[in-house]
């Protein structure tokens, strides 16, 4: 027997073990072992075996939360709340969140402070929210990290405290949580409540970027570009950015626009620079669209046209980007004495 005929062999023991086990499950969760029937909404969840199937899921999470099984209770309300396989509705997410959180299941104490956080399903309650994260951060549960450190910069129901946000975020951090690693990175960046340290930022910036975030490799783009902390480098600049872009983040394709405007790392190409520019546009980015606005008003690579740059102009300032608003005016004025 071949290598190949081997692997072949093996792959069809590995699916008919896999169907084995699924129907073994579908049996006890007939008869209403809870266990299983959690288990089979797993695999309906994550279509692991099987077709994915949220509808499939809710059935089976639900049955095995009524048996009060915590996990599931708590998969039921993340369903609920994101709208799969039932209408989205936060009161029934808050609900189940609650049952499960009552067990002591941290992932369910977490999402509460999120709810409570963000009134979905409840009124605001930053004293709530605090209160449920550190009810999960106590049990280890890494996004409760994260989001104690968001309270704590953002001064959700606290006083703003940086200190506190990066003891967090490192904790985060070290979990392997990317968000924590850009925010230190932003943090130590701008010198935000500690001493500003570029070689810090690039630090945290570095782990997450490697590992493909759009978030991290923009920003170490940005530092490459500027030469803080690090040689000005725009062609490390550029291959960073990229990487971002090529994700569809739509600030990273505004900075390659920018690069190819203003020939940064790269020979200046209007055409491309505006290809990139409606392409982070296309997502709502109000700085693209100021910049498109004006390639049309300078008639960069396309026709001066002063109504087609008003336009761009118009739906950037709507966004609130100040640049276009003085603009805007500036055209609007032109205009307005060309035709009197």
């Amino acid at each position: 027997m071949s290598r190949l005929e081997k692997l072949l062999q093996q792959q069809k023991e590995i699916v008919a073990a896999i169907e084995l086990e699924i129907a073994k499950e579908r049996e006890a969760a007939a008869k209403g072992h809870a266990d299983a029937q959690f288990k089979l909404g797993l695999i309906y969840e994550q279509g692991q075996g099987l077709e994915q199937d949220y509808v499939e899921a809710v059935r089976c999470y639900k049955q095995a939360a009524e048996q009060g099984i915590d996990e599931a209770q708590f998969r039921l309300g993340w369903l609920f709340e994101k709208g799969l396989g039932v209408t989205e509705d936060f009161e029934q997410a808050l609900a189940w969140y609650q049952m499960s959180a009552a067990q002591g299941f941290a992932s369910a104490e977490c999402a509460l402070g999120r709810m409570y956080e963000n009134a979905h399903g409840t009124e605001q309650d930053f004293t709530e929210a605090m209160r449920r994260y550190k009810l999960a951060a106590a049990q280890k549960y890494p996004e409760a990290y994260y989001r104690l450190g968001s309270m704590f910069e953002n001064h959700h129901g606290v006083e703003q405290d940086y200190f506190e946000a990066v003891h967090w975020y490192k904790l985060a951090a070290s979990a392997g949580d990317t968000l924590a690693h850009c925010n230190l990175g932003r943090i130590y960046a701008n010198g935000l409540g500690v001493k500003r340290d570029f070689g810090q930022a690039m630090r945290w910036y570095r782990e997450p970027a490697a590992q493909g975030n759009p978030l991290a490799q923009l920003n170490l783009g940005v530092m490459y570009e500027h030469g803080d902390g690090v040689p000005e480098d725009n062609l490390e600049a550029l291959r960073w950015y990229k990487l971002a872009a090529a994700q569809g983040f739509a600030s990273a394709q505004f900075k390659m626009g920018f690069m190819y405007s203003s020939g940064k790392g790269v020979k200046c190409n209007y055409p491309e620079a505006m290809r990139w520019y409606k392409l982070a546009a296309e997502q709502g980015d109000a700085t693209a669209l100021c910049h498109i606005g004006f390639m049309y008003e300078h008639g960069h690579g396309v026709e001066q046209d002063d109504a087609r740059a008003l336009v761009y102009y118009n739906k950037a300032a709507r966004r609130g980007d100040v640049y276009a608003i003085k603009n805007r005016e500036i055209i609007e004025a032109r205009m307005s004495a060309l035709g009197a």
